[in-house]
């Protein structure tokens, strides 16, 4: 059994920003972030990229990916998972005679990534099921607000009163890269399970990256990280 794989799974098409995962970010294509950093990290076997589209398949050979085989129609729909994605990926590869003892899904959009935080990840992820990057919140999230027939609302009013050093931390997704053994992910059939370790993130290295406003605040981050 070959060790560990990366899977960078790519789609196309992007509705909000248009060819996102292919779109030239600080003089490089985006997706070319994830590459170099699974590269540089040098804990992969395979890296491989998710595709179907034939632009993003030669971008992802050119940065030195490997994508030995397209993407199903059925997985390049609007409404296929990244765990679809993953386990057609692992499929494809057992019916080869190709199996991986971990799995690391990096998403292609994530130009903060480096080697070195995929090695503290892994370096944390020995003795546990599945690895998820993870940030804490800004403000307790008890204190949160909604609005209902234009009135502004407390969710918890009780939780208002509530100091924050009273509350325990929340953390939320930070959506950059996930690890898990492939025996887990085939068992729970997802990249969480019971004993999931929580790799804690610093906010400055975390940025959605959904519309134009979030790639210039990404960009201004870029910036401000690399001292351009």
């Amino acid at each position: 059994m070959t060790k560990n794989i990366a899977v960078i799974p790519a789609r196309g098409g992007s509705k909000r920003i248009p060819k996102k995962n292919m779109k030239d970010f600080m003089g490089k294509p985006m997706i070319a972030y994830a590459i170099e950093a699974a590269q540089k990290s040098k804990l992969f076997d395979e890296i491989m990229v998710s595709t179907d589209c034939e632009e993003i398949t030669n971008i992802a050979k050119k940065y030195g990916a490997k994508v030995p085989f397209m993407r199903s129609d059925k997985n390049a729909s609007d409404y296929a998972t990244t765990t679809d994605v993953l386990f057609e990926v692992l499929d494809t590869y057992k019916e080869q005679g190709i199996e991986f003892e971990n799995l690391c899904c990096i998403y292609p959009c994530v130009p903060f990534l480096t080697g070195a935080i995929l090695q503290e990840a892994y370096s944390q992820f020995t003795g546990f099921e599945s690895l998820m990057p993870v940030c804490k919140y800004p403000v307790p999230v008890e204190w949160a607000l909604q609005i209902d027939k234009g009135y502004l609302h407390a969710h918890n009013k009780e939780a208002l009163e509530i100091r924050s050093q009273d509350l325990i931390d929340k953390y939320y997704d930070v959506g950059m890269f996930y690890y898990s053994t492939t025996k887990a992910f085939y068992t729970h059939k997802n990249l969480l399970s019971a004993k999931t370790k929580a790799f804690i993130m610093d906010e400055i290295h975390v940025q959605d990256i959904d519309n134009e406003s979030d790639w210039k605040m990404a960009e201004l981050k870029y910036r401000i990280l690399h001292e351009l």
